[in-house]
């Protein structure tokens, strides 16, 4: 899917997205987050913060930036910043795909609901490698293909109809991995038959 189509696409979105997506998408945030053993100093990315879900569940002892491709999204972002005083972060429009921060820039990096919505996932991954330090943390919440032979027969069929609306759901958890290049420590659902999958990974460039 092109840019100009997901901006679009998250535009429309911009207005109803937390009472849409915030009880599916909430508690494995909060949980990817509360489990980053984030540091006094920390500097953390945010790559498609969107309207800012994630925002309040920082420490308010790190340092966090915030980014987006959509505006409108990032409005209601800053919204969050104001209303609960999140001082320690701020939110920017920027393409995840080519990040306007120099090398080994964070210590930590969070990608929520992202690499299955992006033209390039691969490219997101290259640019969070290199602004992340070497032995950073880099965590992804994000939905991959079923190992469930049912569900992968739908999610194979659904996947046409899932791209008009804005993500894919064909993206193969082992192959994103192994095309990274991620070390990953960790990788989980929440639940049994879960439909996101939650990966701690160390930067090891």
């Amino acid at each position: 899917m092109e840019l100009e189509s997901i901006k679009r696409i998250y535009a429309g979105y911009s207005g109803v997205y937390d009472a849409l997506f915030k009880r599916f998408f909430y508690p494995r945030i909060k949980h990817a987050i509360n489990y980053m053993d984030i540091k006094p100093g920390d500097r953390i990315l945010d790559v498609g913060v969107g309207t800012g879900l994630s925002l309040p569940e920082f420490p308010k002892y790190c340092k966090v930036v915030g980014i987006d491709l959509s505006t409108e999204m990032l409005t209601k972002a800053r919204e969050k910043i104001i209303e609960n005083r999140l001082d320690n972060i701020k939110v920017i429009s920027m393409d995840a795909m080519s990040v306007g921060f120099k090398d080994d820039s964070f210590d930590k990096v969070f990608i929520s609901h992202v690499v299955s919505v992006v033209p390039d996932p691969y490219k997101v991954m290259s640019e969070v490698k290199r602004v992340c330090r070497k032995g950073g943390q880099v965590v992804i919440v994000n939905h991959f293909k079923s190992k469930n032979k049912v569900i992968e027969t739908v999610e194979k069929i659904i996947n046409p109809v899932c791209k008009k609306i804005g993500w894919r759901s064909d993206l193969c958890l082992t192959e994103f991995i192994n095309k990274s290049g991620l070390n990953v420590n960790e990788k989980y659902m929440l639940k049994k038959l879960d439909f996101w999958h939650i990966v701690f990974a160390t930067n090891e460039k």
